[in-house]
């Protein structure tokens, strides 16, 4: 996927803009061709210097953004050049969703184990040992808690979990 294309699919805008938020999407969504510094991306974008660099520290950390330090002969400063590296985000998004597959296989085994009771009025959801702890009655409203089915949930999480692996070309016994 060429850079261009990488910038405009909306999958790594929302990608992006999880990332660095509001304050940072300027400095994420239009990397200069080059080492730029932090005072050079502030100023050509309008931004407060703090959000830029709290942007291109979030970008680093996330192997998006790479720097060097270059000192000043004469005054000693530190500059920072900074070099964005978008072409890791289909990597980035990949090892997310594997995350993802995770935590949801993880959940439906819990909701697959576990009993659970509501209280409708307050809409709270409690584990059996909970439930029972209480009585079986909400604490907040004092009513009756009810057992609870979570089959839609789990068949939801199910059909979730089946979307992911098919899109990563997982298998189900994996050990990745």
């Amino acid at each position: 996927m060429a850079f261009e294309e990488l910038l405009n699919d909306p999958v790594i805008q929302k990608y992006l803009h999880e990332l660095v938020g509001p304050t940072g999407m300027p400095v994420a969504a239009a990397p200069p061709d080059g080492e730029v510094t932090d005072e050079e991306l502030a100023e050509e974008l309008g931004l407060e210097l703090n959000d830029v660099r709290r942007a291109l520290f979030i970008l680093y950390e996330n192997d998006l953004a790479s720097y060097r330090r270059v000192r000043d002969e004469d005054s000693g400063w530190l500059t920072y050049l900074w070099t964005f590296h978008y072409e890791n985000i289909p990597e980035n998004l990949q090892e997310e969703m594997h995350r993802l597959l995770d935590a949801l296989e993880e959940r439906l085994e819990y909701e697959r184990t576990h009993e659970f009771y509501l209280s409708e009025p307050a809409g709270i959801r409690f584990e059996f040992s909970e439930a029972m702890e209480q009585g079986f009655q909400c604490p907040e409203t004092g009513a009756p808690l009810e057992p609870m089915e979570n089959d839609e949930m789990v068949d939801s999480m199910e059909r979730r979990i089946e979307e992911l692996r098919d899109e990563l070309n997982v298998d189900v016994g994996r050990d990745d």
